[in-house]
């Protein structure tokens, strides 16, 4: 989940929407890679999610990463709410999830070493609380009433309306970890034909990815519950966005759709105030009830364009959004799959030949059955497990082509290794985790804790 952004000043006139997203467009030599992933934190003798408060909490946590390595503060009125040094950030999902938002680098090599040394400092002072973390799509025991709840306004209002608009929005933000990655476009062009490919392929992310085959201590009948949870949430601001596909697409078209989906908050002074269902174009008339006879500002809108959550949303980059978290080599993995489709032309054009024929009907039918069956699934007659061969070899491809040595490597295509692993066996981490339990676990989820921890 995002923090307050800060886009501008006033808006006067509406073209400062879609100048906004324009403002992104950066030359090819300026393209940098930012990935963001989430963890689950447990205590290691109860096995209960981390507390937000206390000597083995979130707090307890954030204090001592920012007095032994150098983090500076954030706060929330008085609570300590996230973390940043060096252009990455720490920050805290609903349900305590820990969430690493890395700086933007230049090579995967850069994300592999800021992603270990983070997991070590995290380790150093978790090992002292007897806390550990994991990397799953979904907690595979917790209730909902277990999990703690973070001291964030932001989250208190999502929390009343998400359980108004879907059936499973609070399962997301309380019980679910992803990891994505942020890439650039250098122009309005270069920003349509990589969303449109980056929502196509997302299902292929959300199958080999999948790591959540257990909800509430028992199998859910699915490899990516989190996917799943997805799908009915709140239909106005997620899905495959068909329309993304049609003539005319644009940054305009991307802030029309955006200006249709409800508010959620204003954030004023350290506060976020009610905007629940109210409307982003009355805000822009003076017209809005949370704030009556105040126009909005950039910023204002920059935080109302984090409360969209599309398979792939763009701001000033496109954030790849449909996978689930996993282990150290699948946090290198997601982004080294995106970077090698999105950031090596011949990739990219070779990635739109290959889904441009493909209807909003068959979309839509690889990503639910990508969430059901993984590397099993098919829709349209397509296979999801030849699709994900094709594409994973594109990416590999790309990579090649950018030739970024770094770690003892000629590029970074080694980074795909545990995907290419995946598709010869054609199992999933989630298949993988389904046989553990139904074989040498015997029925004990208990044993994931330690099977899944960093």
């Amino acid at each position: 989940m995002s923090i307050p952004q800060s886009g501008g000043g006033p808006i006067e006139h509406m073209g400062q929407l879609a100048e906004y997203m324009e403002s992104g467009c950066k030359p090819t030599d300026q393209w940098r890679i930012g990935t963001e992933h989430e963890k689950f934190g447990y205590l290691t003798d109860s096995l209960l999610p981390v507390p937000y408060d206390g000597p083995r909490s979130i707090r307890a946590l954030m204090e001592g990463l920012r007095d032994g390595f150098g983090w500076t503060p954030v706060y929330e009125r008085d609570s300590l709410i996230g973390l940043t040094r060096d252009g990455a950030n720490i920050s805290l999902e609903p349900g305590g999830q820990f969430e690493l938002s890395g700086a933007a680098v230049d090579t995967l090599h850069d994300t592999c070493a800021e992603l270990h040394q983070h997991l070590a400092e995290v380790r150093t002072v978790a090992d002292r609380m007897c806390i550990r973390f994991m990397g799953v799509g979904a907690a595979p025991v917790w209730s909902h009433e277990q999990m703690p709840v973070m001291p964030k306004g932001r989250y208190r209002l999502m929390t009343d309306y998400m359980g108004r608009v879907g059936t499973h929005g609070t399962q997301m933000m309380y019980r679910t970890c992803t990891v994505q990655v942020n890439l650039d476009y250098a122009s309005e062009a270069d920003m349509v034909k990589k969303l449109r490919v980056s929502l196509a392929l997302q299902p292929v992310a959300t199958a080999l990815f999948a790591s959540s085959p257990f909800f509430d201590g028992k199998p859910n009948g699915h490899r990516s519950w989190r996917s799943r949870i997805w799908r009915g949430l709140d239909d106005s601001r997620t899905g495959m966005l068909p329309w993304v596909f049609d003539d005319g697409m644009g940054f305009q078209r991307y802030v029309d759709w955006v200006l249709d989906v409800p508010m959620y908050f204003v954030y004023r002074n350290g506060t976020y105030i009610n905007a629940l269902g109210q409307s982003f174009r009355d805000f822009l008339k003076g017209e809005l009830p949370a704030l009556p006879g105040e126009k909005p500002t950039l910023s204002d809108w920059a935080d109302h364009m984090t409360t969209v959550f599309p398979e792939a949303r763009v701001k000033k980059y496109i954030e790849m959004r449909g996978a689930d978290a996993g282990d150290a080599a699948h946090l290198t993995a997601l982004p080294a799959f995106w970077v090698g489709l999105m950031y090596d032309q011949g990739a990219l054009d070779a990635a739109w030949d290959l889904v441009k024929g493909w209807s909003a009907e068959t979309r839509e039918g690889l990503r639910v059955a990508a969430s059901v069956s993984a590397l099993a699934a098919e829709a349209g007659g397509v296979k999801m497990r030849d699709l994900a061969r094709e594409v994973v070899a594109l990416s590999e491809a790309g990579l090649k082509a950018r030739a970024r040595a770094g770690a003892g490597q000629a590029d970074e295509a080694g980074y795909l290794a545990v995907l290419h692993d995946s598709i010869a066996r054609g199992r999933v981490p989630a298949d993988d985790l389904l046989a553990l339990w139904q074989g040498d676990w015997a029925g004990d989820l208990n044993r994931l804790y330690d099977a899944c921890s960093y």
